[in-house]
């Protein structure tokens, strides 16, 4: 029950070959830290962010280990890694995700393919870096909004950047589900932003469908979004090419940010800010997790569960 996918019985299996004197490499001939990563990223079905870290990850890692033999890597050999990394002033959640990616692959080798290879990578990774808490109070949530439609009424290019923030910061939306978004998903009789199955464009980061509902702010803002987006065109957010979606939004958002007097907002902290309100207005966690889309409940509980209003107080004074 402790080790359902048999990870540890396949180790002690490849434990008993060395003690009866067949090194793990006898088993599988020459297999290297490239025929992992092949084998890995031939085999499994990620996500295209994913992937798109995982490929930065591998750059990384490939000067330390292509042609290494994996029976030969110990953990000095990580810590080591580990250690260069930090030396080049590299931050611990970057390095973090290298290695355990590295430990993934080796688990996930064992697991399916049954290769007799250690995991060095175990347990080797820094600790998490605590989560980003940057939100918005109202008041900044407010000068942002204003800023973004000063800006608008100055360059009709800047005009979708007010209802870009209205969405997000009502929506719980990611930027990048917003900025992807097309007419197709957007139900607005129901008041609802619908999500394909599968990581594509119209997919959300979990693969799976679903749905996120629209309360009146975010649906004002899609509302505008219609009558300033020409006929036919399939995007909420389209680029200078109708064709396109937005795809400079960072850009102008810095900007409206600076021009809203505002220091280290990103456009992810409209989201943390949606995110934020509701637990301070006393949405329970579980709800909230449910909103934001989260796979696990604990990363919401571990982000917002201190913004909740203290309750304890109140228990208590019940004795």
């Amino acid at each position: 029950a402790a080790d359902p996918r048999g990870i540890e019985a396949k180790r002690a299996r490849a434990r008993m070959m060395v003690d009866a004197g067949a090194a793990p490499e006898a088993a599988h001939p020459g297999r290297t830290w490239d025929d992992l990563m092949d084998a890995y990223l031939d085999g499994v079905q990620l996500a295209p962010r994913t992937m798109e870290r995982n490929t930065s990850s591998l750059r990384q890692l490939y000067p330390s280990f292509t042609g290494r033999l994996l029976a030969e890597l110990t953990g000095a050999d990580v810590r080591a890694y580990r250690a260069k990394r930090e030396e080049d002033g590299v931050a611990p959640g970057t390095i973090s995700r290298e290695i355990m990616l590295m430990s993934a692959a080796t688990n996930w080798a064992i697991r399916e393919l049954e290769w007799a290879i250690p995991n060095p990578w175990a347990g080797r990774a820094p600790a998490p870096t605590p989560p980003r808490e940057r939100w918005l109070s109202r008041d900044e949530a407010a000068r942002l909004i204003e800023a973004a439609e000063a800006m608008g009424r100055r360059c009709l290019r800047n005009l979708y950047l007010s209802d870009f923030i209205r969405l997000c910061l009502y929506s719980g939306l990611r930027p990048g589900e917003a900025i992807q978004m097309e007419w197709r998903r957007v139900d607005l009789e129901r008041g609802l932003v619908l999500f394909d199955a599968g990581h594509g464009p119209g997919g959300q980061k979990s693969g799976a469908a679903g749905s996120v509902p629209l309360n009146q702010h975010a649906r004002v803002a899609l509302l505008s979004r219609r009558r300033a987006v020409p006929d036919g065109c399939q995007w909420v957010f389209p680029g200078k090419k109708p064709e396109c979606p937005q795809n400079d939004m960072r850009k102008g958002f810095a900007a409206c940010v600076k021009l809203a007097d505002l220091a280290d907002v990103h456009p992810h902290d409209l989201r943390r800010t949606f995110a934020s309100w509701l637990v301070q207005d006393g949405v329970d966690i579980q709800r909230v997790s449910k909103l934001l889309r989260h796979n696990d409940i604990s990363i919401t509980h571990r982000v917002y569960a201190h913004l909740a209003p203290d309750t304890l107080a109140d228990a208590a004074a019940v004795l």
